[in-house]
């Protein structure tokens, strides 16, 4: 068997930075197994496999295909940055001739749109509920210790987490804080809680560049220990900074060693656009 595979850094511009998904085209069905397989094999935080749905269909022309995605542990039902490689890869490398593409996925259909030399995502939104804090506090002791929190939320939609810290800290903090996820998924072993995202609010800070909010976001339960740059948590994320700004606008920043930002627009529909760039680093042909 032999398969066209891809590696797109995506939401940067640039070549090793955001977060790398690998991208696998399938012309015909692919045992279950082989699935995880081929993740468990690349060892990112994604692997995205696009397959025709339809026996006529092409990957050159046809705009409409199904996707799925899986971590090297197991399939996830959305997946935002490995959605954005696959646009990436049909878009850039397989010259694909349409403007937006539709995606069926285990999340409903999801659309990416070509604009300019970026792609927007159409998104569900989820709320981000309020949590008792004693209910999760045993979490997050073990994940960032005596940190000072300002908000805790819960998205029931896609079992994430939402810490908000203290607005006394900033990027730096953020980006410096060690967060243990290494006993996360003992503490937390019922299923509520499938992802962990830490976020502060954003400023200038003396940079060039003014972002809205930051944030970083830890999947142990699937994984993942600290995922670089994550489409989903954003769909949580733009729900409720756009509640606490007031603003349906933003840009944001997720602080992982490799770094991505994301244009957000929450749309009059309910859900929401995140607008990001890719870069296709690797293609070849995968054998098994």
């Amino acid at each position: 068997m032999k398969l066209p595979i891809f590696i797109a850094d995506a939401f940067t511009a640039r070549a090793f930075c955001g977060n790398p998904a690998a991208v696998c085209l399938l012309e015909n069905d692919l045992d279950e197994d082989m699935h995880q397989n081929i993740a468990k094999e690349m060892n990112l935080s994604e692997t995205a496999f696009i397959r025709k749905l339809h026996p006529t269909d092409s990957f050159i022309h046809s705009s409409c295909f199904g996707l799925r995605w899986f971590t090297p542990a197991s399939e996830v039902p959305l997946c935002g940055h490995a959605t954005l490689a696959s646009a990436a890869v049909l878009f850039y490398k397989i010259k694909n001739t349409n403007s937006t593409l539709t995606f069926v996925t285990l999340s409903g259909e999801l659309k990416a749109k070509r604009a300019g030399d970026s792609i927007i995502l159409d998104f569900p939104l989820y709320a981000a509920l309020p949590q008792d804090f004693h209910e999760v506090q045993d979490l997050i002791k073990v994940a960032i210790g005596d940190t000072l929190v300002q908000d805790v939320r819960y998205s029931p939609d896609t079992r994430k987490l939402l810490v908000r810290l203290s607005d006394s800290y900033d990027r730096p903090f953020l980006e410096t804080l060690k967060v243990n996820t290494e006993h996360l998924t003992q503490i937390e072993n019922t299923g509520k809680v499938k992802g962990l995202i830490i976020t502060v609010k954003g400023g200038t800070a003396g940079l060039s560049v003014a972002y809205d909010f930051y944030s970083r976001y830890f999947a142990p339960w699937l994984g993942v220990a600290e995922d670089p740059v994550t489409g989903s948590a954003h769909t949580v994320l733009s729900s409720y900074w756009s509640q606490q700004l007031g603003k349906r606008e933003m840009r944001a920043f997720q602080c992982s060693r490799r770094g991505g930002e994301l244009d957000i627009v929450l749309r009059p529909d309910g859900r929401v656009d995140l607008k990001g760039s890719a870069a296709v680093v690797v293609e070849g042909t995968l054998e098994a």
